[in-house]
């Protein structure tokens, strides 16, 4: 390689690089190792362009590339050319140091270069102002706070950064390296004499004065916008500028701007010392000055100076969390007694959910799993209108398939690529209908899935799309797939969807063996013109990657659409940690002080089919995300309705909402500071041992005050802090055109009304329940207490707790118990409607009910309107006198557990005389 060398009279020889124009040998290995390391992002890259093809989202994708990329790429050239310009007298060639420079451009860029923070910022500027809240200090909206304020802090300290990188580089160079030279030729000179005479003169540099003022005046801009944060300060009863902040803080962030820009001008000056003692005085000016006045006069008049700003932490909070408009606050005179009444809320009634979802689950695995590869991933609470028109609350859980569970079969390639590909079918129930064993009563089961009478039609019930899936998966083979097994034999399928990458070219091919690490896919015979390579089957997985920028719920569930195929529908959050004035929290995805549900997305169980739905059209995140990806998000108005009937109300929100709630129910500033009337979650009431005593919140159908009928809402309950009586509930409704909507029902503070853990004490303590508990625990057996269920029924609460049983060997509960109260009074029976018989002293029989309608209903269509003949009654025991005894005994233990024993004693003289031949 010829190499130029220059020959310098006062020093050794320098090369200055390779002066051909090849990369050499050298180059080309470098070249070839980086391309090896790359193959596989390269395959990446191919197969997810061709995923995203796929999906109709190539814009989408195309966009998401430029901005992930293009604003880093643009920082790390700024960088780099600074870089490259500083190094032109480098003894490299200008090869190596364009490298060089590109490598520390690109670093420096994507430590200080939020492509995120960007995206925001550059979608916010062309998104509609969608939310008109404003704060109250500077009077800026949410857009700024969202987008404009982190992106202009990003630019700060991107350019502050390279500043001082490349102010420092330059210094060094261009400064010391004379000095050094300096020393090296002196004789018997030292350090300490000739340092101190040119340090100061490197100090008096116009460079060195130039950057320092240049660093100056970005640390001036930093301060500026430093003002900003008193909107987020903490103060213990308050979150956001206080008063001392607002009359002191933020004025004096104006004299240490000033201070700093005077001491930029200074230095160039070259007063070091002057703006060394401006900066300083202003800086301890401005932090001790609004001390001193707040220990001196704010702390003895506290509540009285900071009651406008702590009514503004409070109104910007419930605003932050959405509890402000679509909340209803209500006062709710509930009373402990009164009587109940069940044929007036039979819709109710019949829909209580009497199998927790846990039980549920447990159970059915057993005796729907059919296989050991099928599992059941999750259970989901929903709602359907059935074929006589009557709404029920169901319990619905997929069969999928988990090759995890076939570790045999799975060591054989072709296995879980092209034979077990899919789940099949769902498991469907009532939720308060249990069979005479103690299980529940199924409305789909089986494979060929089986239903009942006036069930859901299923036209697709396979699942290549779920929670438990494996990948990638190859359909329209020359292997025909496995569908579910039928006695001794498997039935098998073939895949009819349109979904998935076309793999009959050898290129795809390649990239997807080289993208998996799994040649076999590249060998394979199996494969057909018309084969196709699903990927990204876990529905969370193929949301998050779709819409990165959203927080997506960890539960998806299936629904059952009106042409009778599974979909899923997920829940996604946008959320924000710099809302003014509002108290932040900490959650599962990052502390955070906003939030909305703004997306939901519908998955196709077969096909993969994916729609994103921008749900909260006043919610300016999601707006700057529309702006930026037009072609992702579809108007919540395109949902089909079919599909719209079985959204809901998400619990995550719902939980945030709810920890908020319990201190910010208070919009009294003098009650909110003092901590007057805090909440707490209301306690379970399920006393298992090892379990939670907070209550979860539960979908359930239930009647506000105010509906004709019954509605499928998310609850939750209060109680006062350390206390266990009930003080509120908080329904979000999930139903029709008022999905969205919070209502709060407050109870009185001056009558006890029994919460949860209550009602479980008194259960404990009454002498036949606590009998059978003992025994049963004592058998081999397991008590399993569900959660207590609070229902509002005009001004009083129906409690409902299931009792199961389950052996000690099989987890697999029977529900054996259904355990009542209403006001005082307390039922325990084997069966729930045996349980509503005592509360009421009525024999109650809801498939009775059921026909009675269906005859009325019948007999109102029959030609000249003719009644229907009545549908017969079976009396309970054989007559009347069953009825009569029953309320005698409910009576008896009523009076018994208050002590009144004489009344109880004429109590059972009458049941004795009822229950005579």
């Amino acid at each position: 390689m010829a190499r130029t060398v220059v020959i310098d009279a006062d020093g050794p020889s320098r090369s200055y690089g390779n002066s051909g124009s090849g990369l050499g040998l050298v180059g080309w290995i470098i070249a070839l190792f980086v391309l090896l390391l790359s193959a596989r992002s390269l395959a990446n890259f191919y197969i997810d362009l061709e995923w995203w093809k796929e999906l109709g989202q190539s814009g989408t994708f195309n966009r998401m590339i430029q901005f992930a990329i293009l604003p880093r790429i643009g920082a790390a050239l700024v960088t780099a050319l600074l870089f490259f310009g500083l190094s032109s007298r480098s003894q490299f060639s200008w090869r190596w140091r364009l490298l060089a420079s590109l490598g520390a451009g690109w670093i420096l860029a994507s430590l200080f270069f939020n492509h995120l923070t960007f995206l925001r910022w550059y979608g916010g500027m062309g998104a509609a102002a969608s939310n008109d809240w404003r704060d109250p200090v500077f009077g800026l909206g949410l857009d700024f706070y969202f987008f404009s304020l982190p992106f202009y802090e990003m630019m700060l300290r991107w350019a502050m950064a390279l500043l001082l990188l490349g102010g420092v580089y330059a210094i060094l160079r261009n400064q010391f390296a004379p000095l050094r030279m300096q020393l090296e030729a002196m004789q018997g000179g030292t350090w300490d004499e000739m340092g101190a005479l040119d340090l100061g003169r490197i100090f008096a540099s116009v460079a060195v004065r130039g950057v320092v003022a240049a660093a100056l005046v970005l640390l001036a801009g930093q301060v500026f916008l430093g003002r900003y944060q008193f909107l987020y300060e903490e103060h213990g009863f308050l979150t956001g500028a206080d008063y001392v902040a607002v009359n002191l803080g933020i004025p004096l962030v104006w004299l240490k701007v000033g201070a700093t820009l005077g001491a930029a001008a200074l230095v160039l000056l070259n007063r070091w010392l002057i703006a060394g003692a401006v900066m300083v005085l202003a800086f301890v000016a401005a932090a001790l000055v609004p001390t001193a006045v707040n220990a001196l006069n704010v702390r003895p008049n506290e509540i009285t100076l900071q009651r406008p700003y702590i009514e503004r932490h409070i109104q910007a909070t419930r605003a932050a969390y959405g509890l402000a408009g679509k909340l209803k606050e209500r006062d709710f005179p509930a009373r402990q007694n009164g009587v109940f009444e069940p044929a007036e809320h039979q819709e109710l009634l019949e829909n209580v959910r009497l199998w927790d979802w846990q039980a549920f689950h447990d159970t059915v695995t057993q005796i729907q799993a059919l296989r050991p590869y099928y599992v059941f991933a999750d259970t989901d609470v929903d709602r359907y209108r059935f074929a006589d028109g009557r709404m029920r609350q169901v319990l619905l859980t997929p069969r999928e398939l988990d090759v995890r569970q076939l570790p045999e079969a799975r060591s054989r390639w072709i296995n879980p690529h092209f034979i077990y590909t899919h789940g099949y079918g769902v498991v469907m129930a009532e939720t308060s209908k249990i069979s005479s064993d103690g299980l529940p009563q199924l409305l789909l089961k089986d494979a060929p899935l089986v239903g009942a009478a006036g069930a859901p039609k299923v036209s697709r019930p396979e699942i290549y799309y779920g929670e438990a899936v494996h990948e990638p998966v190859f359909v329209r083979t020359a292997q025909p797939e496995f569908n579910y097994p039928s006695g001794t034999e498997n039935v098998h399928s073939k895949y009819e969807g349109g979904s998935g990458i076309p793999i009959q070219t050898f290129f795809t091919r390649l990239a997807a063996a080289v993208s998996a690490g799994d040649w076999n896919i590249l060998l394979t015979s199996y494969l057909t013109p018309e084969s196709r390579m699903l990927i990204r089957r876990n529905v969370l997985n193929r949301a998050r990657t779709l819409a990165e920028f959203v927080i997506w719920d960890q539960d998806p569930y299936l629904v059952i659409s009106k042409e009778g195929r599974l979909v899923w529908m997920l829940d996604g959050y946008t959320a924000h940690n710099r809302h003014p004035y509002a108290r932040p929290i900490r959650t599962g995805f990052g502390t955070l002080n906003y939030m909305r549900n703004s997306v939901k997305a519908t998955i196709d169980a077969y096909d993969g089919r994916t729609v994103l739905y921008a749900w909260d059209e006043a919610d300016p995140v999601l707006g700057a995300y529309r702006n930026m990806f037009p072609e992702l998000f579809q108007p919540a108005a395109a949902m089909p309705a079919d599909l719209r009937e079985h959204a809901r109300y998400p619990e995550t929100l719902f939980r945030v909402q709810a920890e908020i709630y319990l201190t910010y129910h208070m919009k009294d500033p003098e009650a909110f500071y003092n901590k007057e009337d805090l909440w707490d979650i209301a306690g379970g009431g399920s006393s298992n041992e090892g379990g939670s005593d907070t209550a979860k919140p539960t979908y359930l159908m239930a009647t506000l005050p105010g509906d004709k009928e019954a509605n499928f809402i998310l609850l939750t309950t209060f109680t006062p802090r350390n206390k266990q009586n009930l003080i509120g509930l908080m329904a979000a409704r999930c139903d029709g055109g008022r999905l969205g909507e919070i209502e709060v029902l407050q109870l009185s503070k001056q009558q006890l009304i029994f919460g949860p853990n209550q009602v479980s004490a008194r259960i404990n303590q009454d002498q036949n329940i606590a009998k059978d508990l003992t025994l049963w625990n004592q058998q081999g057996s397991n008590v399993i207490r569900g959660q207590m269920l609070v229902l509002p029924m005009d001004n009083q609460f129906l409690y409902v707790q299931p009792i199961y049983l389950q052996a000690a060997k099989a987890p697999m509960p029977e529900l054996r118990k259904v355990a009542l109260a209403f006001g005082s009074q307390l039922a325990y029976a084997d069966t729930y409607e045996q349980a509503l018989s005592q509360l009421s002293g009525t024999r109650v029989d809801f498939a009775q009910a059921t026909a009675q309608a269906a005859a009325d209903a019948a007999a109102q269509a029959t030609p000249g309107g003719k009644p229907a003949p009545m549908v017969p009654s079976t009396p309970a025991q054989g007559d009347d006198r069953f009825m009569k005894a029953q309320e005698h005994f409910r009576r008896w233990r009523e009076l018994t557990s208050q002590g009144r024993f004489a009344e109880a004693g004429r109590e059972m003289e009458a049941l004795e005389a009822t229950l005579k031949p």
